[in-house]
């Protein structure tokens, strides 16, 4: 019925333009427009993959309100699209065509136009376009903009000639990163932020004809081609059309080198042109080749030859290709100096801008395809969750990473890029890596040789991508488990913390950096200095946080002890950057009341890099210095001067650069305290071979996901299961048995390996590929039964096994309060109920912190604390059928109520429903410990 009802809507549209004003002063060979969406009720609203309209947002507060509203001064029929917004962090509204239908073929047109009702508010409004792939949620995103600058109805034409290719946030699909216009999959609007507001829209539909200047590109292969002096340099230029259909007319390109930083002495001056002659195919390619001469320096910087490219016929490319001659000759590019030389000598020739430049890292979504690298001198770009390539494959990471570091090639120093990512669990933003047990989990294991390993295997995986540096590990001391970053903690105890930070020699190698340069290594980086596990509920004034990013007071005695510790740890073992919390931190006593750690000099400079001796560099958070009371100058300022050396400005990295900048000149930041910063930072670059190999090493890709890698998550998914009662020795179950398998969480891979995995806040579902608790049971078992919802007869089974607990989140988002609570839900109580009602059961809870189990605990045979147990279900069923013994045991108190928290061992009043270090095992030899070790704990923990 959709394609009757668009047939008819495009006749009528026809006949409608066919009787507009404009239509007689149309073009004869224009084309008449083509309706998208006239807003009449055509469309409905509706979720993909239904074609409709529909609302999105960062949290539940920012989608926007939509509906049909009759307007008499509607400029296309008589209804409009209207509605209201207030947006916090991200919002908007789309239009996807129905999954079930071909795509749609825009190719013949223009652009795309629409009627927009002005406020004049002087607001960006972004208007995208979905292209390619599977379906309009697996599409290229083309984005552009208009200003809200005007009032009443205006209609807005976008030639498509205008939209650019968004690279942040890109989902799976069939990609090649060009406006095809021949299968489009919809649009979609992101609105203002930060104010209220309402608009109105109409008439959206396609215009004009698209004559070849805008369907025909004429293309280079790079953007820069680094050669070393006296090399050759091979341009390859190729004509490409929408479609792929051949050219209909001449395309024309004339070529000279002209300008640039080399000088007429350093290569042979080239001028010339050539044609692509109608009938051309779509993707022919012509060479040119840009002949570098040597000259009788010994030693030189990078000098630029640009490839000044003048095309008829076409579209242009969208920068001058730049040969680049190599820097050569200079002492900082002698790998047999030592370290420290090597960064003396560079920081000694660099600018104020190219030092700066080091001190900046952007978002890869932010760059583009990455001319600011270059152009700002950028020393640093990330991941953020979430942000990946597409296709999200090891391959495409390594073919964009090292796309980014050859932009770092035309600079003239040369200085590469280190690439950072949260790999928290396994490098977790990749599709198809390993994923382990988050922090929580490998606490409970109590076993740093395995922490180690799995930090190893991260390693591998991250560093085969082409990214040598992780944000990894959190060392914080959880203290509270109403924290929604509970789950990046190995616990509530220092002494275990620390006895986990193996997993830095995992992640780097020798105390030394000596293995960083090796490709099964990378940079660590210990985070979030200081305090930030100990921030009181309630305390935080960022968004709706409860408890993250919140304000955490202490003695010094206090924070020494608990918080301090573990740092004092990783700077033994070598780590190589640490990052500062978003909390604040309250000393008691010492007159400063709360401070964001952003900005406390005192702990940055005077404890870390003072006392503790730290001499790697300190990266801020995710717009952390945002966050520092005062204006954005200030902001950097104090940054800067407490000790922070690189800086997270995602996508302000301008802005950042540029206020560093005029601090320096105006003398507020001393040029000492950059030279600090940036010889800290070089010095990592150098360590991990970064000048020598900065492109992707994919030796060890073959690696990835691999069955060895999955094996030790396999192994760290097993040790960190704690048995937490086990009445009649239920468990371990007998293959033989007949076992009913319900819950929420029994098949699940997104709720096994939570937040932190594919995007920032994770999700439900099939994201990933591994193996789920209910599939590693059924290899277990021939005789098994699944009920999700516990809904298929109970009768006649030996044993229940019911899997409940937590859905995804990350961070502030999944404190309690904040939507979140510790009680299971209601249909996870349902199951549990009915279950343990009918047979002997055990309750496995999938989980970053503990659940609240209360009165049900009698009703309950077997209780299992299986925490965010990763990819590899398999250890979980490894323990349940007895391949293994139980032996993890509590990284954190288990309390009897919401009430009790926040509850730590060594409290004066310690009555939790499982105390710190409890754990029952299915070894035949139990070992030494039990209640006399937990008493020993307790007084420990007290002293």
């Amino acid at each position: 019925m959709r394609s009757v009802r668009r047939t008819a809507l495009l006749a009528s549209a026809t006949l409608l333009a066919a009787l507009l004003p404009f239509a007689s002063a149309r073009a004869a060979d224009d084309l008449p427009p083509v309706p998208v969406d006239r807003f009449e009720g055509e469309v409905p609203f509706a979720n993909p993959p239904a074609g409709g309209l529909f609302t999105w947002g960062s949290d539940t507060d920012d989608p926007p309100t939509l509906r049909l509203s009759s307007r008499v001064d509607a400029p296309e029929g008589d209804q409009v699209l209207s509605g209201t917004y207030d947006i916090s962090g991200y919002g908007g509204f789309t239009h996807d065509f129905a999954f079930a239908e071909p795509a749609h073929d825009w190719s013949a047109h223009k652009g795309i136009r629409f009627w927009w009702d002005g406020q004049d508010n002087g607001k960006k409004i972004a208007f995208e376009l979905k292209d390619g792939g599977a379906n309009g949620e697996a599409s290229e995103l083309w984005t552009t903009s208009f200003t809200d600058d005007f009032t009443g109805w205006k209609q807005i034409e976008i030639p498509f000639t205008d939209f650019v290719y968004r690279t942040d946030y890109q989902p799976v699909g069939g990609i090649d990163h060009v406006l095809g216009l021949t299968a489009m999959w919809g649009y979609g609007l992101t609105l203002p932020v930060g104010a209220a507001g309402r608009f109105a829209m109409d008439g959206v539909e396609l215009y004009g004809r698209a004559d070849q200047s805008l369907r025909a590109s004429v293309l280079t292969d790079s953007a820069v081609y680094p050669v070393k002096e006296g090399g050759t340099a091979t341009v390859k230029v190729t004509v490409a059309t929408t479609g792929s259909a051949p050219i209909d007319e001449p395309v024309t390109v004339a070529y000279e080198t002209a300008g640039g930083s080399a000088s007429a002495s350093d290569y042979t001056p080239l001028k010339g042109e050539f044609t692509f002659p109608a009938g051309t195919a779509s993707g022919t390619t012509r060479t040119v080749r840009v002949h570098t001469l040597k000259d009788k320096a010994a030693s030189e910087a990078a000098e630029t030859v640009p490839l000044k490219l003048t095309v008829t016929g076409a579209k242009a490319p969208a920068e001058t290709p730049q040969v680049v001659i190599d820097a050569h000759g200079l002492p900082y590019l002698n790998s047999k100096l030592p370290v420290k030389k090597r960064v003396a000598d560079l920081l000694s020739r660099m600018s104020l801008a190219e030092k700066t430049g080091q001190m900046t890292q952007a978002e890869r979504g932010a760059v583009g395809a990455g001319a600011d690298i270059a152009a700002e001198d950028l020393g640093s770009l990330l991941s953020g969750g979430g942000s990946t390539p597409t296709p999200n494959t090891p391959a495409a990471w390594a073919k964009m990473i090292d796309s980014f570091q050859l932009r770092a090639q035309a600079t003239r120093f040369q200085i590469p890029l280190v690439y950072g990512v949260d790999a928290v669990h396994g490098h977790n933003n990749l599709v198809g890596a390993t994923v382990m047990p988050h922090n929580i989990g490998i606490g409970a294991t109590r076993d740093p040789r395995l922490a180690q390993r799995t930090g190893a295997v991260t390693a591998a995986e991250v560093r085969a991508t082409g990214i040598p540096w992780d944000f990894a590990p959190c060392l914080c001391v959880t203290r509270d488990e109403r924290w929604g970053r509970s789950y990046e903690s190995f616990g509530e105890d220092p002494a275990l913390v620390e006895s986990m930070e193996t997993v830095i020699q995992g992640l780097q190698g020798a105390r030394d950096g000596r293995d960083l340069k090796e490709d099964d290594k990378v940079l660590a980086t210990a985070k979030h200095f200081v305090g930030d596990g100990g921030t009181a509920y309630g305390s935080s004034t960022t968004g709706t946080y409860t408890i993250d990013q919140g304000v955490t007071t202490v003695t010094r005695k206090q924070l020494e002890a608990i918080h301090l510790a573990p740092y004092r740890t990783a700077v033994d073992r070598g780590v190589g950057t640490v990052m500062p919390s978003y909390s604040s931190l309250d000393i008691v006593g010492d007159g400063q009341g709360p401070v964001k750690m952003h900005a406390r000099a005192d702990m940055i400079n005077g404890v870390l890099k003072g006392r503790l001796g730290f001499d790697g560099f300190v990266v801020s958070d995710w717009n952390g210095i945002d966050q520092i009371p005062g204006d954005y100058a200030s902001d950097v300022r104090t940054s800067v001067n407490a000790g922070v050396d690189m800086v997270m400005a995602p996508y302000a990295y301008q802005d950042f650069h540029t206020a560093l900048i005029q601090e320096v000149r105006a003398g507020r930041v001393s040029e000492q305290r950059i030279d600090d910063a940036v010889s800290r930072i070089l010095t990592q670059k150098f360590r991990l071979g970064l000048f020598e190999k900065p492109y992707a090493d994919t030796s060890g890709a073959s690696r990835i996901g691999s069955a060895g890698h999955r094996a030790v998550a396999r192994e760290a998914a097993a040790e960190s299961q704690v048995l937490l009662k086990n009445s009649g020795g239920l468990l371990p179950l007998k293959k033989s048995q007949k076992v009913y398998v319900a819950g929420s969480d029994a098949d699940d891979i997104g709720n096994q390996s939570g937040g932190w995995t594919v995007t920032w806040q994770g999700s439900s579902g099939d994201i990933t590929p591994g193996t789920t608790i209910l599939e590693a049971m059924h290899r277990n078992s021939a005789r098994l039964t699944y009920s999700k919802d516990a809904s298929a007869p109970t009768g006649g089974y030996d044993v229940g096994v019911v899997v409940v607990g937590e859905t995804p989140y990350a961070e502030g988002v999944g404190d309690v309060g904040n939507g979140h609570d510790l009680e299971l839900s209601a249909a996870d109580k349902a199951a549990v109920d009915k279950v343990c009602a009918a047979m002997r059961c055990a309750v496995l809870i999938v989980s970053g912190r503990p659940q609240l189990i209360g009165d049900r605990l009698g009703d309950i045979d077997a209780l299992v604390a299986s925490w965010l147990p990763g990819t590899e279900g398999d250890g979980v069923a490894d323990v349940l059928y007895g391949r293994r013994a139980f032996t993890g045991r509590l990284p954190v108190t288990w309390p009897r109520s919401e009430a009790q928290l926040p509850i730590n061992v060594g409290d004066t009043t310690y009555d939790p429903q499982f105390p710190y270090g409890w754990g029952l095992t299915t070894l035949t030899k139990v070992p030494e410990g039990g209640a006399a070790t937990l008493t020993a704990l307790g007084a420990a923990a007290g002293a």
